[in-house]
């Protein structure tokens, strides 16, 4: 049971931010549930890379080869996936600060009106 708690914590960030998503209409609510699904997938590339009891790959002259390593892959595409994410992150809030310059408000169901 509990090498299930990574999956469960997947779960439960994603769900988390999908709630925030669908459901609030204030938009840094929003940009926060989209981080936490994006949490939540980053968590779930690192967990798929695990391996019981193995090293990280970056110990290439380790004395014991016998030793499985953990996979490099999910690391990288995680790594990336997090850059990625500030990147967006940023492009998001700087759009959400236009919009609160220019219509006076971050609640979505006053947006896309009748320009006064």
């Amino acid at each position: 049971m509990i090498f299930n708690i990574p999956y469960l914590a997947v779960v439960a960030l994603i769900l988390i931010g999908l709630y925030a998503v669908l459901f609030r209409r204030n938009l840094i609510k929003i940009v926060i549930g989209v981080t936490l699904i994006e949490s939540g997938v980053n968590l779930f590339l690192i967990t798929l890379g695990y391996r019981k009891d193995s090293v990280a790959p970056i110990y290439t002259s380790n004395p014991n080869v016998n030793q499985a390593m953990a996979l490099p892959v999910p690391q990288a595409l995680t790594l990336t996936s997090i850059v990625i994410g500030v990147a967006v992150l940023a492009l998001m809030l700087s759009f959400i600060v236009h919009i609160y310059r220019h219509y006076n408000t971050l609640d979505v169901r006053k947006l896309g009106g009748d320009e006064e």
